[in-house]
C-alpha cells in the first residue's frame, strides 16, 4: 500500500472516530462511547508505560551483553 495512501486512510479513521465520540453525548446515555473511550484510553495508557518501561529494561540488559 502506498505510504500517503496508508497515511490518508488512518487520517479518515481516526476523524471518523472522532465524530463519532462527539456526537455520542447526544444520542443518549446508551450510544455514549466518549465515557466508554475515556475509560480505555485510561488503561492503554497504563499499559503503554509499562511496556515501555519493560523495552527499556530488555534494551537495557542486551547493552550489558554486548
Amino acid at each position: 500500500m502506498n505510504k500517503w495512501a496508508e497515511i490518508i486512510f488512518g487520517l479518515i479513521l481516526v476523524l471518523i472516530v472522532i465524530v463519532v465520540a462527539w456526537y455520542s453525548a447526544s444520542w443518549g446515555s446508551f450510544w455514549n462511547f466518549r465515557h466508554a473511550a475515556w475509560e480505555l484510553l485510561k488503561g492503554t495508557l497504563f499499559w503503554i508505560i509499562f511496556f515501555v518501561g519493560v523495552l527499556l529494561i530488555l534494551l537495557g540488559i542486551s547493552d550489558l551483553k554486548g
